[in-house]
């Protein structure tokens, strides 16, 4: 039996695209003991793994530095670890595989394909081809450790539905005979957020179904008075902002009949519950590696336009000022694509 340590921070949507890789390769290895180590707050994508998965939460900012990294390491070699995974590859996770190396155990880490985004996204002499996915570039590094695996995986909760708690009902009402879509209207950078103004026209095309239910999902003061104004103004819209924490926001997810997001963590938070996800795109692009675990091209909305993608990370300005990639996206195209995707059309 071999202990690996499966290093992955960062933001909340890239630990959740790790999460059916790392099932996957504990299933695969379950002679295996695998030990995640992230942020604390992102431990309940990891509660339903493998009995063979732990996770380790930490609070970063009780690590800082040099001498902090050095800590973390000395508590995580308590768990007689054998190789390391670095999902992450950044200067943190450097450090710490730093430490490792030192003590003479093997360490695999992503490879990012830096050249091959930058060729994606310059201005001049684009090169538009698809990238691995995250999930392929995070299995190539469990093959570096000897343990290739195809991912394979359904949901964080099985092949079987999860029960809502009662406060869960009690804010979402009850599901038979309606149809319930979930959208998250943010991201973490402009580029990849549809305008707010069109996004409520789409809100509103969705009425016109009298049993539609639309949840709205957010985080922060300014998401959330957008997301009440929605709620006060569209009687069939309710917002789920501040009211869950992320364990009870997923249970609700799971029921979703569609999903409507950004590029974002919500896209890889509905892919891990098994929503259908339609997801819109502006200055990113799926090409970039980071589409919805087991979405198609048809779940995607995006303009074909030249330019497109600018930015990996949607956090570059417009290089025509217009950002007509979003602009130029039509609610009636959105709502289009979600016919296809809920039990009942909505006309």
């Amino acid at each position: 039996m071999a202990r690996i340590l499966v290093i992955r921070f960062s933001a909340l949507g890239d630990v959740a695209m790790s999460v059916p890789v790392v099932q996957s390769v504990a299933e695969r290895y379950p002679m295996h003991e695998f030990i995640v180590l992230g942020s604390r707050l992102h431990a309940p994508l990891f509660e339903r793994l493998p009995n063979n998965v732990c996770f380790k939460g930490v609070n970063l900012k009780e690590y800082a530095g040099l001498t902090g990294l050095f800590r973390l390491f000395r508590e995580v070699q308590e768990y007689s670890i054998d190789a390391v995974a670095d999902l992450h590859d950044v200067l943190r996770s450097k450090v710490l595989c730093f430490f490792f190396r030192c003590k003479g155990i093997p360490v695999a880490h992503v490879d990012k394909e830096r050249s091959a985004r930058r060729g994606l996204v310059r201005k001049d002499s684009k090169v538009l081809h698809p990238l691995k996915t995250s999930q392929e570039r995070y299995a190539d590094v469990f093959a570096q450790l000897h343990c290739p695996v195809n991912t394979n995986f359904y949901s964080i909760f099985g092949s079987k539905l999860p029960e809502l708690p009662a406060e869960v009902q009690t804010v979402a009402g009850r599901h038979e005979g309606s149809v319930w879509i979930g959208v998250a209207p943010f991201a973490r950078h402009q580029g990849k957020i549809y305008p707010l103004v069109s996004m409520e026209r789409v809100l509103e095309l969705l009425g016109r179904e009298k049993d539609v239910k639309v949840f709205l999902f957010g985080f922060g003061q300014s998401e959330y008075e957008w997301c009440l104004h929605c709620e006060q103004r569209f009687p069939y819209v309710t917002s789920l902002v501040g009211k869950f924490d992320l364990r009870r926001e997923l249970l609700l997810m799971s029921h979703l009949d569609v999903m409507v997001t950004m590029d974002s963590a919500n896209m890889h938070l509905a892919a891990l519950v098994h929503v259908p996800t339609v997801s819109i795109w502006g200055a990113t692009h799926p090409y970039a590696g980071f589409l919805g675990f087991q979405t198609d091209d048809s779940q995607q909305v995006q303009m074909p336009m030249e330019c497109r993608p600018c930015s990996i990370f949607g956090n570059k300005p417009c290089w025509k000022g217009t950002c007509a990639c979003m602009n130029e996206i039509s609610p009636d195209r959105i709502v289009s694509v979600l016919q296809k995707w809920t039990r009942k059309e909505i006309s």
